[in-house]
């Protein structure tokens, strides 16, 4: 799994804040591959339920809640982990987040967190189960299909994107 793979213009990557539908926390904007919410995370206070329910009321809204069945649960759950801790990743290591970006189509969701921070996010190694802490991003590069950091040269910042596959 790649942790520092860029996407080139226009494959799925992040848009730069001029091209961003729905910044802010609006409602809902359609895009050509799927659907996309945006929640700004700024100064809000208790983040990470925020975030958690905020990614909870778009799987209702996309169809994939309440699921039918123990795999699409799971699938569910798998989401709301990797949002908890991609965002608690950055509430612990970079100043805090500044926006949560979460967005669907038919194969995948995707999971974006932008922050101010200057550090790189890496599973630790070797990772020791039985130690608390220092599991997040060990859980986001098991869980997902794929995940990544970009950066906008000259910008502050990055964001930590991760990919899970959509249920069947």
């Amino acid at each position: 799994m790649s942790t520092t793979r860029q996407h080139p213009p226009g494959d799925r990557g992040p848009e730069s804040d001029g091209a961003r539908a729905g910044a802010g926390g609006g409602p809902d904007t359609a895009e050509p591959e799927g659907r996309v919410r945006t929640l700004a995370l700024g100064s809000a206070s208790g983040i990470v339920p925020l975030a958690r329910d905020f990614t909870r009321q778009a799987l209702y809204d996309w169809g994939w809640l309440p699921a039918a069945s123990a795999d699409r649960r799971a699938a569910a759950e798998d989401v709301l982990l990797v949002v908890s801790e991609l965002v608690t990743n950055a509430c612990l290591h970079a100043e805090g987040p500044d926006r949560l970006r979460v967005s669907t189509d038919a194969k995948a969701i995707r999971l974006e967190v932008s922050d101010l921070g200057a550090g790189q996010p890496a599973p630790r190694t070797p990772h020791r189960a039985g130690r608390p802490g220092g599991h997040g991003m060990f859980i986001v590069q098991r869980l997902c299909l794929d995940w990544g950091v970009v950066r906008t040269p000259g910008m502050p910042g990055k964001t930590v994107w991760a990919e899970l596959a959509a249920p069947s």
